[in-house]
């Protein structure tokens, strides 16, 4: 039997618990079995390393995803991987965990998964430089997704993230600089509602707005306040995909009102649990495959 880890908060809840057996099965993958474990988000480095260290030395365990913990396992394990991918060292996340011959691999897979998704999304020729991208929430998905903009060739006009903790932001800032992201193309700012009221304010009409905070799946809530209008014609984009989904809310009484284009974090859900069973399994993932497992996902 090969088992594979899903470390979260409440992983019982995530729709994959019910998906993993039926694409298991589509992809040949006989004997393989997923089990949640739930760790709080205030988890101690111990919990952090006690974790990652079981999963290295049981044999059976051939991986794991990570989600919400994935800065934060990092920062607390890094140094007990054999190997980290160079976007795992640049954003300080792991989200991925494989075993390779005996050797301990960690990769972040957001920052592929956030354009994959993006690009169903917002096409190529969707900022035009004229257009901002308001991205709510500086942790690991909204590094990620930073990462995907600064790297698109139609960059917006500028990206805005907000955050309510300095230690965030402060920590995307120094991956862009490591990066070699242009001046002027982030502007980052410590989140408030005045805040996120100028900011919503001052996007030009068709920007890209993404809640890439917990908000509304490990927490209830929503980073936008209940008066706050979403700019005309804007992309919205909530990152999650289940949970109380308040933002998702707003943004769809406001659909027809503002002329939104509204999505939720399915497809991003999909990308990004299709990545990792590829890398945990060393198998392929071609677009065909993952259009094959979201249809099953989907029934």
């Amino acid at each position: 039997m090969s088992r594979m880890t899903f470390i979260g908060v409440s992983t019982g809840a995530s729709s994959i618990m019910g998906i993993f057996p039926r694409w298991a099965e589509a992809l040949g993958l006989d004997d393989a079995t997923l089990d949640g474990e739930d760790l709080p988000l205030d988890a101690s480095a111990q919990q952090y390393r006690t974790t990652v260290a079981a999963l290295r030395d049981d044999p059976d365990r051939v991986g794991a995803l990570v989600t919400t913990h994935k800065m934060a396992l990092y920062d607390a394990c890094h140094d007990l991987f054999d190997e980290l991918d160079d976007f795992a060292r640049a954003c300080g996340e792991i989200s991925s965990i494989a075993k390779r011959d005996g050797r301990l691999l960690g990769h972040a897979k957001d920052p592929i998964t956030a354009r994959l998704a993006l690009e169903e999304f917002f096409p190529s020729d969707g900022f035009g430089g004229d257009r901002d991208a308001v991205v709510l929430g500086a942790g690991g998905a909204g590094t990620a997704l930073t990462w995907c903009l600064a790297e698109r060739e139609d960059r917006p006009r500028r990206v805005v993230v907000t955050d309510t903790s300095p230690e965030r932001l402060s920590h995307l800032s120094a991956v862009h600089e490591r990066r070699g992201t242009p001046r002027g193309l982030l502007d980052l700012r410590l989140a408030d509602d005045a805040v996120t009221h100028e900011v919503l304010a001052e996007a030009p009409g068709g920007s890209l707005v993404v809640n890439a905070t917990g908000l509304g799946k490990d927490r209830p809530g929503s980073p936008l306040p209940d008066d706050v209008l979403f700019p005309e014609g804007a992309r919205v984009w909530e990152f999650n995909y289940r949970g109380t989904l308040e933002f998702l809310a707003q943004a769809r009484a406001q659909q027809d009102a503002r002329g939104l284009d509204v999505v939720d974090g399915w497809r991003y859900f999909i990308h990004g649990w299709t990545q990792v069973i590829a890398e945990v399994y060393g198998i392929p993932m071609p677009a065909q495959a993952v259009e094959r497992l979201a249809r099953l996902a989907e029934r």
